[in-house]
């Protein structure tokens, strides 16, 4: 392996703004699961193998929607089962909450954060910034659980219930934030929200002041008080947000979607105040370009975002699927790693 993973130090000064590590951390491991290439998975492996992820990420095992782990049958989030037709819907027309009167049910039997089995799967630290990490926050539950056209009615519909029901995720995730910080001795908590479409976010900044500032303030200053970073993912165009997440704290975003958003104009306007997951580009550049185009993205990329302080790291946008050609993916971590590395030396 010509690169070795950098120290949790190292990372933890880049994320700070404290100074650049040797190169820029890269976890392209994270976005890339070989499995999905069929059977071009021995070299997709044999390509991951050759470069290390500059992070440990641990994941949660959190609740279910209705099927509860053999261990614990409270945990899951709908205490009742799973309605006929369900899965024949699609997935952002589903409803688990189909009328707001289950709510009282279901948070008198809302599943602990207490479970025994939270982080099962945890490898022992290895010396690398070590990150926990659960996937759906607020709008993303609150979505998978009342359908993506209801949640977006109940901000207007149902104000109340929607306070309860965030009140309840949120104080879910802050004990799960607690035992990642006295069971993991994490440096970092991760979690994502998905708040833009491709042209600007799902809902205006007054609703996020109402629904989301107070419940992510509470999570962020959490994570903090017991010195752990707090990373969100967040696709889509969320610029009208940004300064929001900057004065809440939050120390690291991604991806700043490509096509989504305007890369150099957020980096111009913003950097140094955040650190930047930079992702790189799935849904043009990776199917599409050439392995030129994809390392020449890469030094862009780079190019735009590096501060001498650090606040740059970087990863793919979104999950690298099949359609990503093996020339396109070594020319992605060779470059990331080579150019990484070169960058940070001038």
């Amino acid at each position: 392996m010509k690169y070795q993973p950098l120290t949790r130090e190292e990372v933890r000064r880049v994320i700070d703004g404290r100074g650049a590590a040797p190169r820029v951390p890269v976890l392209l491991h994270l976005w890339t699961d070989a499995a999905d290439f069929g059977d071009r998975r021995p070299a997709v492996d044999e390509i991951m193998g050759n470069y290390p992820q500059d992070v440990q990420v641990v994941y949660w095992h959190g609740p279910g929607l209705f099927e509860p782990p053999d261990d614990d049958p409270t945990y899951r989030w709908a205490n009742f089962a799973r309605p006929a037709g369900f899965d024949e819907r699609a997935i952002d027309d589903r409803a688990v909450i189909t009328d707001w009167a289950q709510l009282d049910g279901i948070l008198a039997d809302f599943p602990s954060p207490d479970y025994a089995g939270l982080f099962r799967d945890a490898a022992a630290p290895d010396g690398r910034y070590r990150l926990a990490h659960w996937w759906y926050c607020l709008f993303e539950r609150h979505w998978q659980l009342r359908g993506m056209t209801g949640a977006l009615m109940d901000f207007h519909l149902y104000p109340a219930e929607v306070h309860r029901l965030y009140r309840a995720l949120t104080d879910f995730y802050l004990r799960m934030i607690e035992r990642a910080a006295d069971e993991l001795d994490a440096d970092g908590i991760y979690t994502t929200d998905d708040l833009g479409t491709q042209t600007g976010p799902f809902f205006s900044p007054a609703t996020f002041d109402e629904f989301y500032r107070p419940y992510y303030a509470e999570m962020i200053d959490r994570a903090h008080r017991l010195g752990m970073h707090f990373w969100l993912h967040t696709c889509g165009n969320v610029e009208l947000l940004l300064p929001r997440f900057i004065d809440l704290g939050l120390d690291v975003i991604h991806p700043i979607q490509k096509y989504a958003m305007d890369e150099g104009a957020v980096a111009a306007r913003f950097g140094g105040q955040i650190c930047f997951w930079a992702g790189f580009d799935v849904q043009q550049i990776i199917p599409w370009g050439t392995s030129d185009e994809v390392a020449d993205e890469v030094r862009h990329l780079l190019d735009t975002y590096h501060r001498p302080e650090g606040r740059l790291l970087l990863s793919a946008g979104n999950a690298i699927k099949r359609d990503c050609p093996l020339d396109s993916l070594r020319a992605l971590y060779a470059t990331a790693f080579d150019y990484g590395a070169e960058v940070v030396r001038r």
